[in-house]
């Protein structure tokens, strides 16, 4: 979970270095961070699938492998589009390890501690997420672009031997063995998701005609992904886990709130340039207070998961990120980078808590067969809301500021912009509110 979180933020802080050693456009080297995570999102469910059918261990051994491998192949590359096609097998990789570590949580660990589990995971992510930025800066300083790159190889190796020495051999079951792997519906997914993905990225946060035939190739593509799954024998994804009220609110919730969170990252700095007027040193400084609560607070949060339930643990995370959604752009007026912090830590915190609850609800009580398909669609709700976050919010956020270029944009202008940014992202935790508190009062009625 630490390397491929690494793996998502190291290369950020290098794309700079990249158009220069390249000599590249933005657009162009953007496509090293873009490569990664169009892999992850369009293959994580299918690998969750495979692992469940050829045996957990022996595919994430794979996949630890194949990312070593690739992090080889990156920092060796001798042309950005073989660097490029490098990354994307490095994200696939990553999809691997995503999913099944997730899936193995299930495996591993008794009930009463999945909770303390998946805070440890979430934790492990933030720090990945919060360590790529500095240790990229360091790397690139001191060795060069291709050590970004090469920094996996020891830690994959690593990973290599501990997963092989101490994760338990898979077991051998007749229906998983027996069951063959959806070849229509993993493709049509992946066509799919990496339809939406890029017509949610493409155009620099324009949306022009290429990008609504993307998205309309997207909703052709799952209505056709539906189609199949109905008639597929061993289907990919069992349309009737969407009945089980827990996995189908686990996903949405997921989703909505990875939204949020990823406008936070994305009109933060904007706001805290030019509505607070800090420069760039500073700017990194307030954005790290995220990642840092979040590594800090995931393994508690865990533990109150276990100890309360992970239905009441949900609310009270949602509950969190709206107080802090919500006070986000009124705080900064009064109190400057202080009334920023205070709820940026709100809202990582609250989320941390509702991760680590949402988690462990998902994964508790299915099918051991299902647990690397379900491990897979709750990593990609989660990279849907980032992509979706990405996109949806920085537009919200330039028309609300009505300006064409938000860098030149008056202070009044991004003030406005960032109060209804966050006035959208509060609805947002609302409405996943209002899915937590229905499925809490069903499984109540249920007992």
């Amino acid at each position: 979970m630490l390397l491929s979180s690494l793996g998502t933020s190291i290369a950020n802080v290098g794309l700079p270095t990249f158009a220069q050693a390249f000599n590249a456009s933005f657009q162009e080297v953007q496509w090293i961070v873009l490569a990664y995570l169009l892999a992850i999102t369009t293959l994580i469910v299918s690998v969750g699938r495979l692992g469940d059918i050829t045996g957990r261990r022996r595919l994430l051994l794979a996949g630890i492998l194949l990312f070593t491998v690739a992090s080889v192949l990156c920092g060796v590359a001798p042309t950005l589009w073989l660097l490029i096609a490098a990354r994307a097998l490095q994200g696939l990789g990553a999809a691997i390890m995503m999913a099944l570590t997730m899936a193995f949580v299930g495996e591993t660990v008794p009930k009463e501690r999945t909770g303390s589990a998946m805070g440890l995971l979430g934790t492990m992510s933030a720090i990945g997420t919060a360590l790529g930025p500095s240790l990229g800066g360091v790397l690139i300083a001191g060795l060069g672009w291709p050590a970004l790159f090469l920094i996996n190889v020891p830690l994959g190796l690593l990973t290599f031997l501990l997963a092989f020495r101490f994760l338990p051999l898979d077991r051998r079951d007749s229906q998983a063995d027996r069951a063959g792997f959806d070849h229509v519906g993993t493709l049509l997914l992946a066509l799919t998701l990496a339809a939406y993905a890029l017509a949610m990225t493409i155009g620099r946060g324009s949306f022009g005609r290429f990008n609504m035939a993307l998205l309309f190739a997207a909703v052709s593509g799952m209505g056709l992904f539906v189609l199949a799954e109905t008639r597929a024998v061993s289907p990919l994804i069992r349309l009737a886990m969407f009945r089980n009220p827990v996995l189908s609110a686990g996903f949405a919730m997921s989703t909505l709130v990875t939204t949020v969170v990823m406008a936070t990252l994305v009109v933060g700095p904007f706001y805290l340039s030019g509505a607070l007027a800090l420069d760039a040193a500073r700017i990194g400084l307030v954005m790290s207070s995220g990642p840092i609560v979040a590594a800090l607070t995931g393994v508690p949060a865990g533990r109150i998961v276990d100890r309360f339930g992970a239905h009441r643990m949900s609310i009270a995370g949602l509950v969190g990120m709206a107080v802090g959604a919500s006070t986000l752009p009124m705080l900064p007026t009064r109190f400057g980078v202080p009334g920023y912090i205070a709820p940026l830590v709100v809202i990582t915190a609250g989320y941390a808590l509702f991760q680590a609850a949402n988690n462990t609800a998902v994964m508790t009580n299915i099918r051991p067969d299902q647990r690397g398909v379900i491990s897979g669609m709750l990593n990609l709700s989660r990279n849907l809301g980032l992509i979706t976050g990405a996109s949806a919010m920085g537009a919200v956020f330039a028309l609300a500021s009505a300006t064409t270029d938000i860098a030149t944009a008056r202070p009044e202008a991004v003030a406005t912009g960032m109060r209804i940014t966050f006035a959208v992202a509060a609805g947002l935790i609302v409405v996943a509110l209002a899915i937590a508190a229905g499925t809490y009062r069903r499984s109540l009625r249920n007992g």
